[in-house]
């Protein structure tokens, strides 16, 4: 099984720790994993800013890199989605049909493709499960509210299979944390109150941790935290399922 690693361009500026256990806990686990140093970004943030035109040579390039893998596994269910569901706009050949097809967020790769049922990785600590909207409405990695299915949640699931760690239940667990890309510039105020709204909802539930599987949103509630001084930290789930975010 030949597994390309996609690294998103901000994890790769800010949070370099994130792609190195995400690299670790994919080696850990057995897997071959080759990371495309010709990588850049899938692309999303020019979209989202109306310029998906200017971004077509971005997704070619993304094509280019990674077509040949069987699969393209990235620590963000944003830039899984955006790749999944909107490179639409680009000419379906094969090369383009198979990138669509094989990328995939981490977590559904560790449990659907790998099926682990156990880690050795510990992390005393209570912690909150953000549910990002892209993993949770757009991959349906975890259950949203408001449809009458049976609960279930990817990261939850992978989360039990670490040792020592509490997980609190939340009063509203898939709200969202008012990032959205830029939806946090062009509406700065609501954006800023969705995160607090989200932050509190884990303090009053005595969580020492947010952990989320979009380093997005993290950073989006953690500049919050810090200019609030709040007494709560942030992980991405691989740096707990890793063993390195201790």
């Amino acid at each position: 099984m030949k597994t390309g690693l996609f690294i998103p361009c901000y994890i790769d500026q800010f949070y370099p720790q994130v792609g190195i256990a995400t690299l670790k806990l994919l080696q850990d686990l057995g897997c071959e994993v080759e990371y495309p140093l010709e990588q850049t970004c899938c692309g999303q943030p020019m979209a989202n800013t109306g310029m998906e035109k200017d971004a077509i040579p971005v997704y070619e390039h993304f094509v280019d890199i990674f077509h040949e893998f069987d699969y393209t596994v990235a620590p963000s269910g944003s830039c899984v989605y955006h790749v999944k569901h909107h490179y639409d706009i680009l000419d379906q050949d094969e090369a383009v049909k198979k990138t669509r097809k094989n990328i995939i967020d981490i977590g559904t790769f560790l449990l659907d493709i790998l099926k682990i049922t156990e880690l050795k990785s510990s992390f005393p600590h209570k912690v909150g499960i953000h549910q990002s909207c892209h993993g949770l409405r757009g991959l349906k990695m975890a259950r949203a509210s408001e449809l009458m299915i049976p609960a279930y949640s990817q990261w939850r699931t992978l989360l039990n299979m670490v040792q020592g760690i509490e997980i609190v239940d939340l009063d509203r667990p898939d709200e969202c944390c008012g990032f959205g890309g830029t939806f946090s510039i062009n509406e700065e105020a609501v954006s800023v109150k969705m995160g607090e709204d989200r932050i509190n909802d884990h303090l009053k539930n005595k969580a020492e941790y947010i952990v989320a599987g979009d380093m997005s949103c993290l950073m989006h509630m953690e500049g919050i935290i810090r200019k609030r001084k709040m007494d709560i930290g942030v992980k991405h789930i691989v740096e707990i399922l890793a063993g390195t975010g201790k």
